[in-house]
């Protein structure tokens, strides 16, 4: 059984869409993002080279989210997803990623995509 680091709520300014006017202006992006890591090591050595480090992570999840545009959100997921897993400790990640200001043509209060991603050997 893993447990868990949940970061909630992170936000940066990007330009992910597929229209040209989301590619110039930019909006808010939010992402949830859910690490599976064992934290047994770190519970017992009380160091934070044991674990991830989520402080640092948090950065590189406003850094992809500001970072190179891409079309779609499931491309800023796996973006991120790939961050996480870079990181040997992480078994699993799930991201969603928020788009509140989409551009949809009827009252809505947010859109979002969710991935799971996992190592080979772990359960999707």
């Amino acid at each position: 059984m893993s447990d868990r680091i949940t970061l909630t709520g992170i936000r940066a300014t990007g330009y992910h869409g597929v229209y040209e006017h989301e590619r110039r202006e930019g909006q808010i992006f939010i992402a949830d993002v859910v690490l599976e890591l064992s934290l047994a090591d770190a519970a017992r050595s009380d160091d934070v080279t044991d674990t991830v480090h989520y402080g640092e992570f948090a950065d590189q999840v406003a850094a992809v989210l500001s970072g190179d545009p891409a079309d779609l959100l499931e491309t800023v997921a796996q973006r991120i997803a790939d961050r996480a897993l870079a990181y040997a400790r992480v078994d699993a990640v799930e991201v969603t990623i928020h788009k509140p200001q989409a551009p949809i043509a009827v009252p809505f209060d947010d859109v979002s995509v969710t991935i799971r991603r996992a190592r080979e050997g772990v359960p999707t």
